[in-house]
């Protein structure tokens, strides 16, 4: 694709990479294929290679119109585009710099700019979510039907943490909303991990991973928050551990990107790049561990938990992370069986804040994953990303959890 950026953008660095990555595509429109919003909507503009074209017209001088902001805004950054791409357009990356210029461009009216200005204060401070949490159950019966299915019923008990004994150390991060939502998770994680010989730490100064508030459109406040993290975990870092462990895809792949995110900041560029390389789903870990599992697991009797199991594959695990079969693979060798599921790559419609701030669009996706997900039958739902397990749950009375959960239990058995 031909460019030519206008002057007030293209010797910067959002410019310069807007530019390659524009230039990359050649209006193939294989990744219409894939999107779901184009599937649902059927608009050229709701697909990714129309929202490449509203970019480029805005990154070349055109006015930028609320039409222009409203289609950037539907888009899921599920980034199913990317993996469907035949000349590795890198999507995601492209819509961010798109979306802080429609931003900056065409203010929005009140409402959305609190309710936008709300997600970005209380998410990535995980007190404060949880706070209002706890106040959401207790009046959850008065509340409006919709945001009743917002907010979990109860919440599962976390378990025993093992003591850090083992020569073997990684970090976990404990994120924003799934020491609330999902406290279980870790808590699983730490217990596995500890069988296999590896102890599991959070470090207490670790908060929000930026992912929230850079994809509002809050850009430097989303940095400001990757810089934090990675100050927390410094001292780790330099103190030895082995990795650092994601249970939430979703965080994973924007901590995988710091190195890119924060390569134009001298003081944090070097750290950066190491946060990103020693970063690794949870998924990567337990693979990698696999042979030293087995013997556990055939150690164990035949679960008389659920073993007929529905994955749902988050998009930033099999799109943003490009994992896949990893999942499958260690479920499989635990016994467990997988359902076949439609449509595995189509997003489930939680996407960050995307249930929130496009709820028809979500809940139209919603209905289409758990129709998938119910098809084979399961006993239960599992997944990868606490933000899709909420989202899921909320329509369905199958048990839903994540994996590390299921494969826990089966280990105690």
């Amino acid at each position: 694709m031909q460019t030519k950026l206008a002057d007030f953008i293209k010797d910067t660095a959002d410019g310069r990479e807007a530019d390659a990555i524009l230039r990359k595509c050649v209006h193939c429109g294989f990744c219409t294929a894939t999107c779901p919003t184009y599937q649902l909507l059927g608009d050229e503009l709701d697909g990714p290679r129309g929202r490449i074209y509203l970019i480029k017209s805005m990154l070349e001088g055109d006015a930028v119109t609320a039409r222009t902001q409203l289609h950037l805004d539907r888009c899921l950054t599920c980034r199913a585009c990317e993996t469907t791409c035949p000349s590795g357009v890198q999507y995601g990356r492209l819509v961010d710099i798109g979306r802080k210029l429609a931003e900056e461009r065409v203010p929005r009216a009140l409402a959305p700019r609190l309710l936008r200005l709300a997600l970005r204060t209380v998410l990535p401070r995980g007190w404060l979510f949880a706070s209002l949490l706890r106040l959401g159950r207790w009046t959850r019966p008065v509340l409006p039907f919709a945001l009743q299915g917002k907010i979990p019923a109860s919440v599962p008990e976390a378990g025993a943490w093992p003591a850090a004994r083992h020569a073997r150390r990684m970090l976990v991060l404990a994120g924003c909303v799934q020491p609330a939502l999902g406290p279980d998770i870790n808590a699983a994680c730490a217990r596995v991990l500890d069988k296999l010989g590896i102890s599991l730490i959070e470090a207490p100064a670790a908060r929000c991973c930026g992912a929230v508030r850079f994809h509002l459109n809050a850009q430097e406040e989303g940095l400001n928050d990757m810089r934090a993290l990675i100050d927390a975990w410094w001292p780790y870092v330099e103190g030895g551990i082995e990795a650092i462990v994601m249970t939430a895809s979703g965080c994973g792949t924007t901590v995988k990107e710091y190195g890119h995110l924060l390569a134009h900041d001298p003081a944090y560029a070097a750290k950066a790049e190491r946060i990103s390389a020693l970063t690794k789903d949870l998924t990567e870990v337990i693979a990698a561990e696999l042979d030293r599992l087995k013997p556990l697991l055939a150690a164990t009797k035949p679960s008389e938990h659920a073993s007929k199991l529905a994955l749902q594959l988050p998009c930033s695990l099999q799109h943003g992370q490009k994992i896949n079969g990893l999942t499958e693979r260690i479920l499989t060798a635990a016994g467990f069986e997988l359902t076949p599921v439609a449509d595995s790559h189509l997003c489930c419609g939680s996407a960050g804040t995307y249930s929130i701030l496009q709820p028809e669009l979500s809940a139209k996706l919603k209905a289409n994953k758990l129709a998938a997900l119910h098809a084979g039958s399961p006993q239960a739902i599992v997944t990868a990303n606490m933000g899709c397990q909420s989202h899921l749950q909320s329509g369905t009375a199958l048990p839903m959890e994540h994996w590390i959960v299921a494969l826990e239990r089966r280990l105690a058995d």
